[in-house]
Parts: C-alpha cells; sequence; structure tokens
C-alpha cells in the first residue's frame, strides 16, 4: 500500500481552472476512453463520467474546488492505460502529461496528481482533503451500487486480468476495515443514502470470498470455465 503523503494540504482555496481547460481534459480523456474502450470495459467512459458528475456534486456540498475536483475525476484512472490492475499512481506520467498539455498549471496538475492518490481506496484515511474525500466518495458509490457486481464485475475480471478470488479479496481487504471504521463515505448525506447499498455489496464480497475457497464452488467455477473454453474455441 502507498503511503499517504503527509505535507497534502488540508483544502485547495485559489486553484480554479478555467471552463475552458476542463472541456479540453474532458475532450483528451474522452478521446483516450473510446480509442482503448476494448481494454477499458470497466473504467471506461461511462465509469469516468459517473464519477465526475457525483465529485462535483459532492465537492459542492463539502466547500471543496469544484473546477479541481472535477478535473481530477476525469483523469483518475488513466493509468489503466498504463498498466492493468495498477494503483493510481501508475498513471502519473501520463496524467501530468495530459494535464499540462491542456493548459492545467504545474502546481494544480501536482495538487490534483497528490489528491487523487490520497483518494484512494487503499491509501485513504479518516482524515483527507476535502477534495480527496468529494472524489473518494464518488468513487466508492460507483463501487457501492447495487447493479456494479451484477452489471460490471466480470468487466474488471478481463479489463484486469485477475481472477474472481483475486478480486474477492482485494475488495474485502481493502474495503471491509474502511467501511467497518466509519468513513467509507466522508459526506454525512451520501453516508446516509447509500451506505445500506455499501454494506449490503461488501456483505456479497464477503460471500463471495468464503464461496471462492470451497473446493465444491472451485469445481464449479472450473466447470464454468471450461464450458466457456469450449464455446470461444468453436
Amino acid at each position: 500500500m502507498r503511503a499517504q503523503k503527509s505535507t497534502v494540504p488540508p483544502t485547495i482555496a485559489t486553484a480554479t481552472i478555467a471552463p475552458v481547460t476542463i472541456s479540453a481534459v474532458e475532450n483528451r480523456v474522452q478521446q483516450l476512453c473510446w480509442r482503448y474502450a476494448e481494454r477499458l470495459p470497466f473504467h471506461g467512459w461511462h465509469h469516468v463520467s459517473f464519477v465526475r458528475a457525483k465529485a462535483v456534486d459532492f465537492a459542492t456540498a463539502n466547500g471543496a474546488d469544484p473546477a479541481v475536483v472535477e478535473v481530477a475525476a476525469l483523469v483518475h484512472d488513466v493509468n489503466y492505460l498504463v498498466l492493468r490492475n495498477s494503483p493510481a499512481a501508475a498513471g502519473s506520467e501520463l496524467r501530468r502529461g495530459l494535464l499540462a498539455d491542456c493548459g492545467v498549471p504545474d502546481e494544480v496538475a501536482d495538487r490534483i496528481d497528490d489528491l487523487i492518490d490520497e483518494a484512494e481506496m487503499a491509501n485513504r484515511g479518516p482524515h483527507i482533503s476535502l477534495e480527496a474525500q468529494a472524489l473518494s466518495d464518488a468513487d466508492t458509490l460507483f463501487k457501492s451500487l447495487p447493479v456494479t457486481p451484477v452489471v460490471l464485475a466480470h468487466r474488471y475480471l478481463e479489463e484486469n486480468d485477475v481472477s474472481l478470488r483475486d478480486l474477492a479479496h482485494k475488495i474485502v481487504g481493502e474495503q471491509c476495515d474502511v467501511h467497518d471504521s466509519g468513513y467509507y463515505f466522508y459526506n454525512p448525506q451520501a453516508a446516509a443514502t447509500y451506505s445500506r447499498w455499501a454494506t449490503a455489496n461488501l456483505q456479497l464480497w464477503r460471500c463471495i470470498k468464503e464461496a471462492v475457497d470451497d473446493p465444491t464452488v472451485v469445481q464449479l467455477l472450473d466447470a464454468v470455465h471450461a464450458v466457456d473454453r469450449t464455446l470461444a474455441a468453436s
């Protein structure tokens, strides 16, 4: 797990980004998502646009800089274009280059890069900046949606070339302690509205984690995969 940086300031007071610059970042990220759509079945434009919209809402509610949060949401997952199954930090070089090309000042790009690391599930703690809270809550909500494990989980497996066991252990290992410690969502309204979804989702993944370690279930999954391979080869 990447350690949090102790130099991160609590908020950004004067880092507003011009709308034309935000539009330029949006266009670049959308182009990348569509160009590499086959590589991003989970973290594609559908994910980015959802997180972006909700992050701006949360930033407006908690007093963070909405423009900085919006741009951070747009570029928070470019690491998946660099390396499968990677932490956000793996996308730092691509992210900074993209932001520079779109006219984001270096000091603002530095802060955006830092807050993306700060907001990442594996890194975050109870006391993070308002900008990181807004981004984290939006990304966490996407994970907590009742439809995500049904409609999108298999896309995560495909995108990152991991097994169901790997994903279950990752989710339980990274998210359950955060949930049980009371800062799964930072925004009180988000916590009140979505905690029931989050609790049910994590309980499902706890059960999946148990199931994939059961020998009988392993045999079942092996049989399903054998059928899939046969169909793919025919």
